[in-house]
C-alpha cells in the first residue's frame, strides 16, 4: 500500500510532461506571475481567502472583512467599494 502511494506522489509531484504531451498550463497556479507576491499580497491574499471561506461574497462584505481584518490599501487607506476595483487592477500589474 505505502509502494503505491509512493507512485502517486511521484506522478503528481511530476514537473516532466509525457513523451507527445504537453504540460497542462491550468496546473501551474502562478503562471501568469511575472515576480514573486510581496509580503503585503501574500497578507491581503490571506484575508480575501479568510473572507470567501467566511461565506462573503458581495463587494460590501469583502471591503468590510478588509477593514474588520486591519488589511488597508497599499497607501494605508481603509478599503472602499470604489478604491477596490482600481487597487487591484494595480496590484495586478
Amino acid at each position: 500500500m505505502a509502494e503505491r502511494i509512493m507512485q502517486l506522489v511521484q506522478i503528481v509531484d511530476s514537473q516532466s510532461a509525457a513523451p507527445g504531451h504537453a504540460p497542462d498550463r491550468y496546473l501551474q497556479p502562478r503562471q501568469a506571475q511575472h515576480r514573486p507576491p510581496t509580503n503585503y499580497e501574500d497578507l491581503l491574499g490571506d484575508a480575501i481567502e479568510r473572507t470567501f471561506a467566511a461565506g462573503v461574497h458581495d463587494l460590501a462584505g469583502l471591503v468590510e472583512s478588509l477593514n474588520r481584518q486591519g488589511m488597508t490599501t497599499r497607501a494605508g487607506q481603509p478599503w472602499t467599494e470604489a478604491n477596490y476595483g482600481p487597487e487591484m487592477a494595480e496590484l495586478s500589474r
